[in-house]
């Protein structure tokens, strides 16, 4: 079985962490760099996995003020 590319892992841990609740609306998500050094992965590999999340609707960014998480109510659904 293919292993799972670093930027969706890292999505799907963000969106797991809005789910049970340790990330809600309007919670700053950590630089580039933050996550870089977490995962070990490239500047690349994190801007993909924002890029996903924010095709997905689960996060906004903000132009000098950083990343945020949008209402789940707006994208999630139950399982």
């Amino acid at each position: 079985m293919p292993e799972v590319p670093d930027y969706i892992r890292i999505a799907d841990d963000v969106i797991e962490d809005v789910r049970s609740g340790k990330l809600t609306a309007g919670d700053k998500l950590p630089s580039i760099v933050e996550l870089r050094a977490k995962y070990s992965v490239s500047h690349g590999t994190v801007q993909m996995s924002y890029a996903r999340l924010e095709a997905l609707r689960v996060i906004r960014r903000h132009q000098g003020k950083g990343i945020f998480v949008t209402d789940p109510a707006t994208w999630m659904r139950e399982p």
